[in-house]
C-alpha cells in the first residue's frame, strides 16, 4: 500500500481521522472482485484488475492518499466536465448552448441519438463530448488538444502524458463513436474536420492520470475554480456552477438518478476505473479500480464514494447551515470604546451618545441568505443608531450576490442618513473587491482596515457633532492629569518644579520598549500613540493625560510611545516622583489610588468586550 507523504501527523502520532477512514475503505473493498475490465477498448483490457486507489483532497490543498494512488491510468470520460469547462471558457456559453443541451439522456454514454432539435443530450455522452471537442478545434485547429491537455493539466496541478497505446486502439475500434461524429456533422453541430475532431476525441480520452490528479482537479471545481494546490485561477466561479450542474444530472452514465439519490455529489465516471467527485467548498475525491459494474462505473469506487457520504452526511443536498450564525456580536459602544485615550469631557458626550453608534460583528462565508438575513435584522430595529460599523475581519469570502444586497442596503441606510463604516477587511483583501464592486454610490460609506480605527472615527463624529472639540486645549495644566487627581495646587506646582518641558517632532519615538522605566510623561499638547513593538497600538492619548506612567510600578518599558504629531509635554524622572512621594506619604496614597483607578478602567473595557463576545 502507498503511504501518504502529505499526511500531517499531529504532535500525539496519529493520523487524521479522514486518513484512517479511507485507509478502512480500502481495506475494506479491495477484496471485491466483482465486475469486469472495460472490453469494447482492446487495451483497456490489459489494466490490472487489482489496483485501487483513492484520494480525496481539502479546498485548503491538503491531500489524502491511500492505495494505488499513484498508478496511472487513462482518464476516458472523466475528462468530459472538464473539457466542457474549457468550451464553456473559450467560445461562451451562447455558443456551446447552440450546439449542446443540458438535459440527462436516460440511455447509454454512447448512445447515437440525438434531441428533437438534433443536438446532443448533454456534454457528459459521447455525442455531447465530441461536440465539445469541435468547438474547440473551431478555434484552435491543431492545436485543439494542446489546449485541452494543457488545461487539463492545470486542473491536476502537474503537466499531464498520453497513453499512445490506448490512444492507438481507440482510433482502430471507435467505429460507433465515428457514426456519432458523422451524425453530428449531419445536423451542422460539427461544422468540418470529423477525422480531426475525432483524433482530438480519442487522444483527450487517452490523457494519463492517477487518483491523486482527479482529486485536485475535483477540488479545484470545489474551490470555485481555483486549483488549491498550485493557487492557479483554471476557470471561473460561472463556469464551474455550469459544469458542476450538468455533472450532478448527467455524470454517472444511466446511474446519474441513483447516483444523486445515495452519494449526493456532482461526479463523472470512466470506463478506465476513475471517478472524480466535487463537493462544493469542501474537498475533491478520486478514485480508481478498473473492475466495473453494468453501468460501466468503478465498482470498488462506488462503494468509497457511497461510504464517505453516508459516514460523514456529505450529501449536497443535506445541509444544516443556519444564517443567523453569521452575527457573532451586536452591540452599541457603551462601554467599549477605541483605543484613543478621552479627556472627560469627551468621554462624556461618548457616554450619554453611546447608542448613536451601532457594530454588528460577521463571521464565516457570507452568502445571499446569511447577508439577506442581516438586512432584515438592521430593518427590523428602530433607527436610531446614526453611525453603523459592519465588522468583517472574520469573513473569509462573500459571494457577489451577498455583496449585492449588502450594496442595495447601504444605500438605504445612506438615504436615512446613516453612514455605513466597513471595516475588518484591507483594500487589497478579495472581500472589500467584492462589496466594493457592488457599491454604485460610496455616499455615506467608510473603510477601516480594523475595527478599532472604525470605533475612533464614529466616536471622533460623535464629539465633533456634539461640541466636545470645541473645548480642547493646545496645552493641559497639570491639574488635568488623571493621574494627579484630587492633589492640591500647592502639591502639583512641587511635582512640576521636578518636572523638564520636553518636545518632540511627528513621527519621533519617546519611550522604547525593553529600556529602563526611569521616568514619566505627562502630555500637555499634540497626540501621542502607545504601540507593542510589533506596531499594535494599545491606545492614542491627547492632552490632560499621561504615559509612562506603569514605570511607577515596573523596571522596564514594555512598549513604545511615538508622537504623531508634535508634541509638548513633562518629564518627571521617577527617582525625583519615588522621593517625592517618600516625603508626601498622603500625597503618595493620592496618586497610587488615582493609578489603580486607571488601571481597573482598563481591565473593566477589556472585560467588557470579553463579555461581549461570550454572550453571542
Amino acid at each position: 500500500m502507498r503511504g501518504n507523504a502529505d499526511v500531517r501527523t499531529t504532535g500525539y502520532g496519529t493520523e487524521p481521522p479522514l486518513q484512517r477512514f479511507l485507509a478502512s475503505c480500502h481495506q475494506e473493498f479491495k477484496s471485491d472482485n466483482s465486475g469486469a475490465l472495460a472490453d469494447y477498448i482492446p487495451e483497456l483490457k490489459r489494466a490490472n484488475p487489482a489496483h485501487f486507489g483513492i484520494s480525496l483532497v481539502t479546498i485548503d490543498g491538503h491531500v489524502y492518499e491511500v492505495g494505488d494512488s499513484a498508478a496511472p491510468f487513462t482518464i476516458q470520460s472523466v475528462s468530459k466536465p472538464f473539457v466542457f469547462a474549457l468550451a464553456l471558457d473559450l467560445v461562451g456559453e451562447a455558443r456551446v448552448a447552440s450546439a449542446i443541451g443540458v438535459e440527462p439522456s436516460g440511455e447509454a454514454f454512447n448512445s447515437i441519438r440525438l434531441t428533437n432539435d438534433n443536438k446532443p443530450f448533454n456534454p457528459m455522452v459521447n455525442a455531447g463530448a465530441i461536440a465539445c471537442s469541435g468547438l474547440i478545434h473551431e478555434v484552435d485547429g491543431r492545436a485543439a488538444f494542446e489546449r485541452i491537455r494543457d488545461k487539463l493539466g492545470q486542473f491536476a496541478g502537474r503537466e499531464l502524458d498520453v497513453d499512445d497505446a490506448v490512444h492507438a486502439s481507440e482510433t482502430a475500434t471507435g467505429n460507433r463513436n465515428r457514426a456519432i461524429a458523422w451524425l453530428l456533422r449531419n445536423y451542422l453541430v460539427l461544422q468540418d474536420g470529423v477525422d480531426a475532431v475525432l483524433d482530438i476525441y480519442f487522444r483527450q480520452c487517452a490523457i494519463l492520470v492517477t487518483a491523486r490528479d482527479l482529486a485536485v482537479m475535483a477540488a479545484t471545481l470545489a474551490n470555485r475554480g481555483v486549483n488549491p494546490v498550485t493557487g492557479v485561477q483554471v476557470v471561473t466561479p460561472h463556469v464551474v456552477a455550469r459544469t458542476l450542474s450538468v455533472m450532478t444530472s448527467s455524470g454517472m452514465y444511466d446511474y446519474a438518478g441513483e447516483w444523486i439519490y445515495r452519494v449526493g455529489m456532482p461526479a463523472k465516471s470512466g470506463v478506465g476505473g476513475g471517478i472524480v467527485a466535487a463537493l462544493p467548498s469542501q474537498l475533491g475525491l478520486g478514485t480508481f479500480s478498473p473492475l466495473l459494474d453494468g453501468h460501466f462505473n468503478s465498482v470498488r469506487g462506488l462503494k468509497v464514494c457511497e461510504a464517505l457520504s453516508a459516514r460523514f452526511d456529505l450529501h449536497m443536498l443535506n445541509r444544516s447551515g443556519d444564517v443567523r450564525t453569521c452575527i457573532i456580536a451586536d452591540y452599541d459602544i457603551f462601554g467599549i470604546t477605541s483605543r484613543r485615550s478621552r479627556q472627560p469631557h469627551e468621554q462624556q458626550i461618548l457616554d450619554d451618545r453611546h447608542s448613536d453608534t451601532r457594530v454588528i460583528e460577521l463571521v464565516g462565508a457570507l452568502n445571499f441568505a446569511s447577508i439577506d438575513y442581516v438586512t432584515r435584522r438592521l430593518s427590523s430595529e428602530p433607527p436610531g443608531a446614526p453611525l453603523l460599523i459592519l465588522d468583517f475581519h472574520r469573513v473569509p469570502d462573500i459571494t457577489a450576490a451577498g455583496a449585492q444586497l449588502l450594496a442595495e442596503k447601504i444605500a438605504t441606510l445612506g438615504n436615512s442618513g446613516v453612514t455605513t463604516i466597513i471595516s475588518g477587511v484591507e483594500t487589497t483583501s478579495p472581500v472589500w473587491a467584492t462589496i466594493r464592486a457592488q457599491i454604485e454610490e460610496p455616499k455615506r460609506l467608510r473603510h477601516f482596515p480594523l475595527l478599532d480605527d472604525a470605533v475612533e472615527w464614529a466616536e471622533d463624529q460623535l464629539i465633533y457633532r456634539y461640541g466636545g472639540f470645541t473645548e480642547t486645549k493646545e496645552t493641559a495644566h497639570l491639574g488635568e492629569q488623571a493621574l494627579l487627581a484630587d492633589l492640591a495646587p500647592e502639591e502639583i506646582a512641587a511635582l512640576a518644579e521636578l518636572s523638564t518641558p520636553r518636545r518632540y517632532d511627528a513621527g519621533q519615538r519617546i519611550v522604547v520598549a525593553g529600556e529602563p522605566a526611569n521616568s514619566l510623561f505627562f502630555l500637555q499638547s499634540g497626540m501621542v500613540s502607545v504601540k507593542l513593538p510589533s506596531g499594535v497600538r494599545l491606545a492614542s492619548l491627547g492632552p490632560g493625560m499621561e504615559f509612562g506612567e506603569m514605570a511607577i510600578i515596573e523596571s522596564h518599558r514594555s512598549a513604545d510611545v511615538w508622537a504623531d504629531t508634535p508634541v509638548k509635554c513633562l518629564e518627571l524622572p521617577i527617582d525625583s516622583f519615588a522621593d517625592y512621594r517618600q516625603l508626601h506619604p498622603q500625597i503618595s496614597m493620592k496618586i497610587m489610588r488615582n493609578l489603580s483607578a486607571l488601571l481597573a478602567r482598563r481591565l473593566i473595557l477589556a472585560n467588557a468586550k470579553v463579555d461581549l463576545l461570550s454572550a453571542y
